[in-house]
């Protein structure tokens, strides 16, 4: 993990939605908590624009986080985040201390490579149907990966991806795959679009009475 993401906090006293609506008023900031670790829960405010802003890196959902409280140091992952349901406003946040020795469940992105150039869709007109487009993996804090390439440049028509078919970093678990095959979920295929298989259809349909016709 190359990058790396220091979030300022400071302590939160004042509790409820009153005291809430002044942080984000007032002060700028939200409200947030900082849990797991087998210690207690810490109540934080953090800079709302900050977190906002490194929110648009699709690496900061998928990465062991730092959070910084009176000079202190902390190791997270964010586990959840709310939004207001109309405003571009963030309204809270939790954050989950991680261990280097344990291991950590995090929802990581797919980035599918070489998909316009994959000959079943530049050459034959078929289009990826995107079943998944995150996984959730299991591993150490130390071996999280900012996301998992899924290579379509040999994907044939109507070929299934599955999660089973993923090429996974070392050490780092698809957390479905543990619960048996019947979790072996499709994760993206390409098929041709319906309006096309029943052109096609229509065409050998067509030829097919002509020859009749001829005979």
């Amino acid at each position: 993990m190359s990058q790396e993401f220091l979030i300022e906090a400071f302590p939160r006293g004042d509790q409820g939605r009153g005291a809430s609506r002044r942080l984000r008023r007032e002060e700028r900031k939200i409200p947030a908590i900082v849990y797991g670790g087998n210690k207690e829960a810490v109540s934080i405010s953090i800079w709302h624009n900050e977190l906002k802003k490194a929110l648009e890196n699709e690496a900061f959902f998928s990465h062991v986080l730092t959070i910084e409280l009176e000079g202190k140091k902390e190791s997270v992952i964010l586990k959840d985040l709310q939004r207001h349901p109309y405003k571009p406003l963030l309204t809270h946040a939790d954050f989950l201390r991680v261990d280097k020795d344990h291991e950590i469940h995090v929802n990581v992105p797919l980035h599918f490579l070489n998909e316009d150039s994959a000959p079943a869709i530049k050459l034959q007109g078929g289009v990826a149907n995107h079943q998944i487009t995150e996984v959730e993996v299991i591993c150490l804090p130390q071996n999280l990966p900012e996301f998992i390439e899924v290579d379509m440049a040999t994907v044939e028509m109507d070929q299934v991806i599955h999660l089973s078919d993923l090429r996974l970093p070392k050490d780092v678990k698809v957390a479905a795959l543990l619960q048996g095959e019947d979790h072996d979920l499709p994760v993206v295929a390409i098929h041709k679009p319906r309006g096309a298989k029943v052109d096609d259809e229509g065409e050998e349909g067509e030829e097919g009475e002509e020859g009749e016709n001829k005979e």
